[in-house]
C-alpha cells in the first residue's frame, strides 16, 4: 500500500486541485431552446474540456475530479413544468443502475462507438479528448507508464489488469462528470479477474503485487466520493459485488474476490461499498473473511443470499441467467448489470402508520382480532394502490453515456423496468399487532378506549399503560411466534398487494424489507405507537428488532426474522445487527460472528449486514469531530464517516441495539 497516497487523499491535499465552475448553464440552453439530450451532450462536452489533468502521488490509477459543481441542464422553472407533466424521481436523473463495464472494458468505446447515437459519440470523443490530455500530462511529467496504458484505454479492450482497471476508472468517472449518481460497480471479481488471471501467469504480479493495485484502485474511489452526497455524505451508491454463482451456477469468489476483502481491511475507507453474495455451499472461511472487515468497523461486507435471492427473481419474471447475475444497487435493492432499468427505490410503505390509521379508524368497531386483521389488509391494499398511483409517467433525463453502457439503451428503460416499494418499521408493527391482539382482544386488560387514548397522548393519559406494553409484551426478536407471526402476516400482506401490479413502463412491483432514510422520516409521520414506542422514537433500521426491544440475543433474532418468506421480498432489506465492538477481542469472535451469519443464510435469510460499533467512542466523536474523522458506522445500506453526519443518525447509530457472541 501506498501510505502517501492514502494520507494524500486522507487529508484531502487533493482538494487544493479544484475550482468551481460558475457558468449558468442551463438559462443557457434554455434560451437556446436545446433539446434534453443535446443540453446533456453540450454539458459534458464543457466539463470534459474544463476539467485538468492532475496526478496524486504513487498514484497508478489516474483521473481526479477538478471541477467541484455540475451545473444543471435545466432551469427551476422548466423543472416545476417537468414536474406537472411527469413524475420525477429524486433528482430526475438516472441512478442506481447496474453499467455493463464487462462489455466496454473487452471491447473498448471505440467499439462502443459505431452503435452509439449521436449523443453518444460526442459523449464518448470528448471522454477521448480529456484521456489524451492526461496522456500528454502523463508524458511530461515522465510517467511514462500511465502514459502507455492511456494509449490503450478506455479507446480499445483492455489486454492487462493496469489497462483493465484505468479503463473502469475512466468510464466511472466518466458516469459522474455526466451527471448520473449511485453508480454501482457490478460484479467487480467477476469480469475484472480474467485480467487478473492472465497476468500472473505470466509473471507479471505476485499475490503480494496485486494487492498493492487493488488497494490502488480501491483508493481512486475515495477521491471524489465527498462530491457525490446523497441523503447524507457517504450515501453516494459505489457498491461492488463479490462472490456468488455466475450464469451456470458455478461458483465464482476467486483470488480477486479476496484480495479485495484484503484491501478494504487494510485502507479503513468507505469507499467501495462491499456485498458478499453467499449460498448454502459458501465455505466457513469466506465468512470468516468478511466478519475481519466487520471487526475492523466498516459496517461492510453485506451479505446476500443466492439460494433465496436468485428463487425470488425467477419468481418474479426475470430469466434464471440474468437472476444469477444479480448485484445490489447503491444499499441493497437487487439489480441485474447491462440489462437492468429497475427503479429500486421509488416508494416506500410505513407498516406502523397502516397500524395507526386502522388503530384510529377501525379498532372500536372490530369485534375480533381477525376483524382488525381484515382492515389492515384493506389498508395495505388502500396504501399500495395510493403508492403506485403516483409513479404514472415517469421520466428521467436522458443520459447519453449511461445509453451506450447499459444493453439494448436505457433512454425508454431496459429489459427489467420494474419498481421497488421499500416496507419500513415491520418490528414496530409487529410488536404493536402483538400488544392489541393480547391485552385488547385476549385477556382485555387494556380496553380499546384507553389503548387509543394514551397512544394520542404519548402515554401521558393511562400511563400504567406504557410499561406493559413497553417493556413486558412480546417484541419481535427474541424467537416468540407469538409476535413474530404478526411480521409473516404483514410481509406477506404487502408482497400480495403488489402483486400482479404494472407499473407505467410495463415491469411490475416488488415488496422490499428494507427502509433507507424512512426509519426516521416515517417515524415522525405518527405519534406514539401501541407497542409503547413513543412520539419522537425511530424505528429500526431496515428488517431489525425495535429500538425499544429488549432482546435476548443475536441468535433470537435471527431465528425471528426467518419466519417470514424473504423470497417475496425481492426488493431487498437487509437483517441489519450492531456489536459491541469491545467483543472482538480474539479470533474466536471472528469465528462466532462469521458461525451467525452461516446459520442466518442456511435458515433462509436474504440479507444481512453488521455493524461493529462503539458507544464510547462515538460520544467522543461527537465532542472532538476532528480526532475521529474516520470513525466509520453502517447507517442503513451504506457506510459512513460518523462525523459526517448530521446528529440525527448519529443518535440513531448509538441508539441501536447492541449484540455480543
Amino acid at each position: 500500500m501506498s501510505k502517501e497516497l492514502l494520507n494524500y487523499i486522507v487529508n484531502r491535499e487533493h482538494h487544493k486541485f479544484r475550482r468551481d465552475f460558475d457558468v449558468d448553464l442551463a438559462s443557457q440552453f434554455k434560451a437556446e431552446g436545446l433539446s434534453p439530450k443535446e443540453r446533456m451532450t453540450r454539458r459534458f462536452e464543457i466539463l470534459s474540456k474544463e476539467e485538468t489533468p492532475v496526478f496524486l502521488p504513487d498514484e497508478k490509477i489516474c483521473f481526479v475530479r477538478t471541477i467541484k459543481n455540475i451545473p444543471d441542464c435545466f432551469t427551476e422553472d422548466e423543472w416545476a413544468d417537468f414536474r406537472e407533466k411527469y413524475y420525477i424521481h429524486e433528482l430526475g436523473y438516472m441512478s442506481n443502475l447496474s453499467p455493463d463495464y464487462e462489455t466496454v472494458i473487452k471491447k473498448g468505446l471505440v467499439e462502443m462507438r459505431k452503435d452509439a447515437d449521436e449523443y453518444g459519440k460526442r459523449v464518448i470523443d470528448a471522454i477521448f479528448d480529456l484521456t489524451d490530455r492526461y496522456r500528454e500530462a502523463a508524458i511530461k511529467e515522465g510517467k511514462d507508464d500511465i502514459a502507455k496504458i492511456l494509449e490503450r484505454v478506455p479507446r480499445y479492450g483492455a489486454t492487462s489488469f493496469h489497462e483493465a482497471l484505468q479503463s473502469f476508472r475512466i468510464i466511472h468517472f466518466s458516469l459522474w462528470l455526466e451527471g448520473n449518481y449511485h453508480n454501482t460497480v457490478g460484479r467487480f471479481d467477476k469480469y475484472m479477474y480474467p485480467y487478473l488471471k492472465a497476468d500472473m501467469e505470466k509473471g507479471l504480479y505476485t499475490e503480494e503485487t496485486a494487492l498493492e493495485m487493488v488497494e490502488n484502485f480501491f483508493l481512486s474511489f475515495n477521491k471524489d466520493s465527498d462530491m457525490y452526497v446523497g441523503v447524507q455524505q457517504g450515501d453516494n451508491g459505489q457498491s461492488m459485488a463479490l462472490g456468488g454463482v455466475d450464469e451456470d451456477g458455478n461458483e465464482v469468489f476467486n483470488l480477486l474476490s479476496e484480495l479485495c476483502l484484503k484491501a478494504s481491511k487494510n485502507l479503513l475507507l468507505i469507499d467501495p461499498k462491499i456485498n458478499l453474495r453467499v449460498n448454502k455451499n459458501t465455505p466457513m472461511r469466506i465468512y470468516e473473511l468478511g466478519s475481519e472487515l466487520t471487526k475492523a468497523g466498516l459496517g461492510f461486507p453485506q451479505y446476500s443470499n443466492d439460494d433465496v435471492v436468485v428463487d425470488g427473481l425467477v419468481k418474479l419474471g426475470y430469466e434464471l441467467a440474468d437472476a444469477r447475475n444479480y448485484v445490489t444497487a447503491a444499499c441493497w435493492e437487487f439489480i441485474i448489470p447491462a440489462v437492468g432499468g429497475d427503479v429500486d427505490n421509488i416508494g416506500a410503505m410505513s407498516f406502523p402508520k397502516v397500524v395507526d390509521i386502522c388503530l384510529h379508524r377501525d379498532l372500536l368497531n372490530c369485534e375480533t382480532f381477525d376483524d382488525f386483521m381484515v382492515k389492515i389488509r384493506e389498508e395495505i391494499h388502500t396504501q399500495c394502490d395510493e403508492i403506485c398511483a403516483q409513479f404514472d409517467n415517469l421520466w428521467f433525463v436522458p443520459s447519453p453515456f449511461m445509453n451506450v453502457m447499459m444493453r439494448g439503451g436505457i433512454y425508454d428503460g431496459c429489459k427489467y423496468n420494474n419498481f421497488g416499494i421499500h416496507g419500513t418499521g415491520i418490528a414496530t408493527a409487529a410488536d404493536s399487532l402483538v400488544v392489541i391482539e393480547k391485552y385488547v382482544y385476549g385477556d382485555k386488560s387494556i380496553s380499546k378506549d384507553d389503548l387509543i387514548e394514551a397512544v394520542d397522548s404519548n402515554f401521558e393519559k393511562h400511563s400504567e399503560i406504557l410499561p406493559i406494553v413497553r417493556y413486558e409484551a412480546p417484541k419481535m426478536g427474541n424467537d416468540i411466534d407469538e409476535v413474530d407471526k404478526h411480521a409473516v402476516t404483514i410481509l406477506g400482506m404487502f408482497s400480495d398487494e403488489l402483486e400482479g401490479r404494472v407499473n407505467c413502463r410495463g415491469g411490475i412491483y416488488r415488496a422490499g424489507a428494507g427502509s433507507a432514510m424512512f426509519y426516521l422520516w416515517h417515524a415522525d409521520e405518527i405519534g406514539a405507537s401501541p407497542d409503547g414506542r413513543l412520539k419522537g422514537e425511530a424505528f429500526g433500521t431496515n428488517y431489525s428488532a425495535s429500538l425499544i426491544a429488549k432482546i435476548n440475543g443475536p441468535v433470537s433474532v435471527i431465528k425471528s426474522f426467518t419466519k417470514p418468506d424473504l423470497s417475496r421480498a425481492m426488493n431487498g432489506g437487509p437483517l441489519t445487527l450492531e456489536f459491541a465492538s469491545s467483543m472482538f477481542k480474539d479470533e474466536e469472535s471472528v469465528k462466532k460472528v462469521a458461525a451467525l451469519v452461516k446459520a442466518y443464510v442456511d435458515m433462509g435469510g436474504h440479507q444481512m449486514q453488521l455493524n461493529a460499533v462503539n458507544t464510547e467512542l462515538m460520544k467522543a466523536a461527537q465532542e472532538n469531530p476532528d480526532a475521529h474523522r474516520q470513525l466509520v458506522v453502517r447507517i442503513w445500506g451504506w457506510s459512513a464517516y460518523f462525523v459526517e453526519l448530521d446528529k440525527e443518525y448519529q443518535d440513531h447509530v448509538m441508539s441501536r441495539q447492541q449484540y455480543t457472541v
